[in-house]
């Protein structure tokens, strides 16, 4: 089923997801969601509805024996670390998160409470498990990115615009995965001849002045790495017209940024590992400790391209790029 479909039937059919439970589950059981975009991206809300249909799935219907509680922080570390505190006074019997910056919050409010992650990149390097055969503690989940992912950033960048000499990483430094991206990228650098440059940005109003000052010599380019900072609906776009007007060749963490108008991606399915959350939240609801379920990590990459958006910019793709494309955008 292609992509489009997938999203129409999600969308289409959320209304009237069926009510259904498996086994006997005389207590209403309860999950707490920490969803750090904004609650009406959606693309965003794709992935939500998939967690919930598959919780459907395995028999939890929402009213009857599981209560959810939804915390949306739009990006905003700040809202992210009130949305943790709140959860966890309600005592959930399992919380369920996305990104890096929602676990290290959670972390410190909760050693107890089964926390199930999802989009976390480098999870064992950010201490958040001790390991992805054997987390340990109350926290394990689905992997999104390892460092060595920032490598292949710039490899996939430079490919597509092999005259760049300048490279930026948009990141949030506090989130210690982009360290380990930043280091990756810096490696692969090595022997191109290539520049890789810190870019830093923390809040929204960071990214305009932050992304204008790294343009201002040629020859540049720039990695987007995944953090609910640099994923919100209104920040992709600013991030596009930025590099739009900027001549800025960029690589996104994610495909719905070329699907939007962005250049190019390299990334790992984003509905799947969601549903995959809510497969071990169903375990956890049973009777399953985080300790005891190995952290999960993607089984394949996606590289999309957009060809607009290159020859807005004056790219010219190489033949051997798009057959390796698993989808151009004309």
């Amino acid at each position: 089923m292609r992509r489009r479909e997938f999203i129409g039937l999600i969308l289409g059919t959320a209304a009237g997801w069926p009510l259904i439970a498996r086994g006997d589950q005389k207590t209403t059981k309860r999950v707490a969601v920490l969803a750090p975009f904004n609650k009406n991206d959606p693309e965003s809300q794709v992935n939500l509805a998939a967690f919930r249909q598959r919780l459907a799935d395995l028999g939890w219907a929402e009213g009857r024996n599981v209560a959810i509680d939804y915390r949306f922080a739009s990006g905003s570390t700040e809202l992210i670390h009130r949305a943790a505190t709140e959860l966890v006074a309600n005592s959930p019997d399992v919380i369920f998160a996305a990104s890096n910056v929602s676990i290290e919050v959670l972390q410190k409010v909760t050693t107890v409470i089964p926390i199930i992650f999802t989009q976390v990149s480098d999870p064992v390097g950010s201490g958040f498990v001790a390991s992805l055969a054997q987390p340990g503690g109350n926290i394990t989940g689905f992997q999104g990115y390892e460092p060595a992912i920032g490598g292949k950033w710039l490899q996939v960048l430079h490919e597509i615009a092999p005259d760049l000499h300048r490279i930026a990483i948009l990141h949030n430094p506090n989130v210690t995965a982009n360290v380990a991206f930043l280091d990756a990228a810096k490696n692969a650098a090595k022997g191109l001849r290539i520049t890789v440059t810190a870019t830093g940005v923390q809040t929204a109003t960071d990214i305009d002045p932050t992304v204008t000052a790294f343009a201002q010599e040629p020859g540049g380019g720039m990695i987007v790495t995944p953090s609910p900072l640099t994923n919100t609906a209104e920040n992709r776009g600013l991030i596009f017209a930025l590099a739009t007007r900027l001549r800025l060749p960029t690589i996104y963490p994610y495909r719905l940024n070329p699907s939007s108008s962005g250049l190019i991606s390299y990334s790992y399915d984003q509905v799947a590992p969601w549903q995959g959350g809510a497969s071990y939240v169903d375990r956890v609801l049973r009777g399953a400790k985080p300790a005891d379920l190995p952290v999960q990590t993607p089984t394949r990459y996606e590289l999309i391209v957009n060809q607009r958006t290159a020859k807005a910019l004056g790219l010219k793709v190489s033949s051997e790029l798009l057959a390796r494309a698993d989808e151009v955008i004309e």
